[in-house]
Formats: C-alpha cells, sequence, structure tokens
C-alpha cells in the first residue's frame, strides 16, 4: 500500500480528516513527522490502526477504552482486553434493561391514551404527576 495524505487516510476510512486530527490529539493514532517542505504520510499501519479504533467503536467501546485496548495490544494482553470487554458488555446489558424499562412505561402511556377524546391528555398529565 502506498504512502498516502491525511486526507487519502481519512477517505480510505471512512472518517474526516479532522477525526484523524482528532485522534492525533487524543494519542490514538501517531502524527508522522514531516519531512523537511513536504507532506506528512501515513502507511498502512495508520490505516489497520483506524480500522481497529473505528471497529472498536463500533461495538460500544469509547475512545478511552480504545486507548486502553491498543495499549493491551502492543504487549498483546487477552485476559486484559476480556476484562474490558465484559465490563463493556455489562454497561451494555445495563442500559438494555433501562431501554425496556422506558418501552413498557412509554407502551404503558400509550395504552392510556385515546388520542383526543378526553378534554386531558392523559400522557402529559401522567408526566406532570411524576406517575
Amino acid at each position: 500500500m502506498p504512502e498516502m495524505t491525511i486526507g487519502a487516510l481519512a477517505k480510505a476510512c471512512g472518517v474526516g480528516v479532522e477525526t484523524v486530527r482528532y485522534y492525533q490529539r487524543r494519542g490514538l493514532l501517531a502524527e508522522p513527522r514531516r519531512p523537511s517542505g513536504g507532506v506528512r504520510r501515513y502507511g498502512a499501519d495508520a490505516v489497520a490502526r483506524l480500522g481497529f479504533i473505528r471497529r472498536a467503536q463500533d461495538v460500544g467501546f469509547t475512545l478511552d477504552e480504545v486507548k486502553a485496548l491498543l495499549k493491551l495490544g502492543e504487549t498483546p494482553n487477552c485476559r486484559g482486553a476480556r476484562t474490558l470487554a465484559a465490563q463493556k458488555l455489562a454497561v451494555v446489558k445495563a442500559r438494555l434493561r433501562d431501554l425496556q424499562r422506558v418501552r413498557r412505561a412509554l407502551t404503558e402511556l400509550i395504552e392510556r391514551c385515546d388520542a383526543g377524546r378526553e378534554r386531558h391528555c392523559p400522557i402529559i398529565e401522567s408526566l406532570a404527576r411524576g406517575a
């Protein structure tokens, strides 16, 4: 793979240039040195690292967690990566429980409402009462 500019790197990975720069500021992606009078060039390693960052975010890891995973990958530390993934799974399960609770509450509110046949809206009244 030939070396590429930051714009080409961003395009190849489906992100914006500012995203690449942000990842660099956060210490997730190295900024190559600029040759005298030239333009910084990124290689296959930058594409792979940016892909890793994106995939980790896609499964719910925060940038701080991605940074920790990248550090764990330097030594390979499967146990540490598993621990981070297990912690993330616990957070996801808690969010799902919360979302299911919200779904039940909204379903109940909608079922109480007969869409304008009453003078007062049971949804608004219920929310105003805190019930």
